[in-house]
């Protein structure tokens, strides 16, 4: 192995090496040493050449997906509800740290589109499936899935150890514009000021946006406040509160690694009483 370096860049003990110097530089042979000497000489011989650190998969100290420590006894926060009553059948799954994977079939095509924003732009992974008595009107599955997903969130959220807690996004789509700010406190409130100028979207009553997160909200323990900024289109006022929502809430779900797991309140606990 032939090594060259500037003049004085490198001296090597004579013991384990043979020099020459020619034309301002020295040559030096290596001989047959050790993989860390070897590294060692190398890097004293590149000193400005950047350097990876590559860590131990077997670290309890590494950082898995939205910035949670990942340990073998946690990998990803899920939350799953089945709720049934005589008017629908409900079951949700939600998983806090995944890609953004939907599969949702509420029997409500619209509100599919909106859960497909929630797992779009939070990055959740959301599976919903529903029946109900749509042939009546959606009112019942609305709440029902909103119900649910709430539960699934608060189960998944567990005792909210390490979480940032607060999010805070304004969407803008086209001519509308949403603000949503967030807390997941344990203590559920809604205040919602929106402004949709038509009564239907599709086949989907608006007057429902606004009982669908009061029903998520009641079950979660979440406070959460909506505004509207500006819109004219009521599908995009709408889209557009579900992916402020999203991002807003994927910021309060994720972990704050300064607060190294401890739960982010002042009383030492966030619970939904």
């Amino acid at each position: 192995m032939e090594l060259a370096a500037s003049t004085g860049l490198l001296t090597c003990p004579s013991s384990s090496s043979q020099t020459a110097k020619s034309s301002g530089i020295i040559r030096v042979r290596v001989f047959p040493q050790t993989l860390y000497q070897q590294h060692k000489l190398l890097k004293r011989m590149e000193p400005s050449k950047k350097r990876t650190i590559s860590c131990s998969s077997s670290s309890s100290s590494q950082i898995g997906e939205n910035g949670s420590p990942l340990t073998t006894s946690h990998t990803h926060r899920i939350g799953e509800m089945k709720r049934v009553t005589k008017e629908t059948n409900v079951q949700v799954k939600i998983n806090l740290d995944g890609s953004g994977k939907s599969d949702c079939n509420t029997g409500i095509p619209f509100l599919d589109h909106m859960l497909d924003q929630l797992a779009s732009h939070g990055l959740f992974d959301v599976h919903v499936k529903a029946t109900g008595d749509t042939h009546i009107d959606d009112h019942h599955s609305n709440e029902d899935i909103a119900l649910a997903i709430g539960t699934a969130l608060l189960h998944a959220l567990g005792d909210r150890k390490g979480i940032n807690r607060f999010g805070d996004f304004s969407a803008p789509l086209d001519e509308a514009l949403v603000h949503v700010v967030l807390d997941l406190s344990g203590r559920p409130h809604l205040s919602c000021d929106l402004c949709i100028p038509t009564q239907r979207v599709g086949s989907y009553d608006t007057q429902l946006v606004e009982h669908f997160f009061q029903s998520l909200v009641n079950t979660s323990g979440m406070t959460l406040h909506i505004r509207q900024l500006a819109g004219k289109n009521s599908h995009h006022i709408i889209e557009a509160t579900f992916k402020a929502f999203a991002r807003a809430l994927r910021q309060a779900t994720e972990y704050d690694l300064r607060r190294q797991g401890t739960i982010p309140s002042s009383k030492g606990v966030l619970s939904r009483s």
